[in-house]
């Protein structure tokens, strides 16, 4: 674009830098690695096989992370932010740490939508003991998986037993996130706008 500063990067380059940073180029190098040490060890086959296999799982993960993040990006755009940074923000206390483990206990899906809806969370103002008790629950008490693998698999007094006895578990990892020294936030656009490149 002819009015972009001189030596100002372009979106793409923005892209790159910002959508995959340094953690995903080490898992990057990893990967390499390992499917070089696959080829040597288990030969050309076993590696043909591996990378196949990887592939149609890539084509079933992709359309659901494209999905997800669709989502997460209407969510972001439709949050009253300053509501939502009043019922799990800095100041919520204990009803935020409620609020997040119920919210985690609903939310359906994989990964993709539930570090996707993290992300927004943590973006408009959540703090790190809700986004702790919102992952925790979504973890190990999602409706889903209790509906879908407990009760079928072992029962109903299994499954309430096992979801009762975890329920504070999401609270009390909110509590010890919020103890913690350290300062967790996810950086807004002005922040990584001002990171060097």
């Amino acid at each position: 674009m002819a009015d972009r500063p001189p030596g100002d990067e372009s979106w793409p380059a923005q892209l790159l830098r910002l959508g995959f940073g340094k953690s995903f180029w080490g898992f990057a190098a990893l990967a390499v690695v390992s499917g070089l040490v696959c080829l040597a060890v288990a030969g050309p086959e076993a590696f043909a096989e591996v990378v196949e296999d990887n592939l149609h799982m890539l084509a079933s993960t992709v359309p659901r992370i494209i999905a997800a993040m669709g989502v997460a990006g209407f969510i972001w755009v439709m949050l009253p932010r300053d509501k939502l940074t009043r019922l799990v923000g800095q100041e919520s206390g204990w009803r935020g740490l409620v609020i997040a483990t119920g919210a985690g206990i609903v939310t359906p899906g994989g990964p993709a939508a539930a570090f996707s809806l993290l992300a927004v969370l943590g973006g408009a103002g959540a703090d790190r003991g809700a986004l702790i008790a919102y992952i925790t629950s979504w973890a190990m008490l999602g409706l889903q998986r209790v509906l879908v693998w407990d009760v079928p698999f072992m029962g109903a007094e299994f499954s309430m037993t096992r979801l009762l006895i975890s329920l504070p578990l999401p609270i009390v990892a909110g509590l010890i996130a919020r103890s913690l020294p350290l300062n967790l936030r996810l950086a807004d656009e002005d922040e990584l706008q001002k990171r060097p490149s």
